[in-house]
């Protein structure tokens, strides 16, 4: 098993063309299965430094149809990854072990999962200095971290957290 290591990049616009072409992929092999496909995490947000693996979230009607799901995206090179931590989404990864291209989550449509995603994506496009935060913490972070991966993602949640918070009360 090969280590994996936090190394963040400066924004890419190419980053968001890398998506549009797994949108299209994506979309050709699970069809009237995904309601909706959005690219999320920081390398969906301008300007924010991020490890250069595109995020994306699938919205589906139904997420007991992963055996469907697997067989489905199989065919385009993603690999379903059991994470039975994760709560109410899928998880699935394009390339090899710790150096994926793309990571595919896969959530129920407008659910919980969906909308805070989304929700933490959009803020931090609305508000650019909350990114630039949110890149500084990254980026002490992939410091101390380099070799620990799951500690890095860890001990951004609490960010997260917040952000959300402040999201769902500007929101109503």
């Amino acid at each position: 098993m090969t280590k994996t290591i936090v190394k963040l990049q400066d924004y890419d616009a190419n980053w968001s063309v890398k998506f549009n072409d797994e949108k299209s992929k994506i979309k050709y092999a699970l069809g009237d299965k995904m309601i909706g496909i959005e690219h999320i995490g920081s390398t969906s947000v301008k300007g924010l430094k991020a490890k250069p693996i595109i995020d994306i979230l699938v919205g589906v009607q139904n997420l007991e149809e992963i055996t469907i799901f697997a067989e489905s995206l199989k065919e385009i090179e993603y690999e379903y990854v059991h994470k039975p931590e994760l709560k109410g989404r899928k998880f699935f990864r394009k390339g090899i072990w710790g150096k994926g291209s793309c990571h595919l989550h896969i959530c129920v449509y407008k659910g919980e999962e969906w909308n805070t995603k989304i929700m933490f994506r959009d803020y931090l496009r609305m508000h650019p200095k909350v990114a630039e935060e949110y890149a500084l913490l990254k980026t002490e972070l992939a410091k101390k971290y380099q070799f620990d991966r799951p500690t890095y993602t860890q001990k951004k949640e609490p960010f997260i957290a917040r952000i959300l918070q402040k999201a769902m009360q500007e929101k109503y």
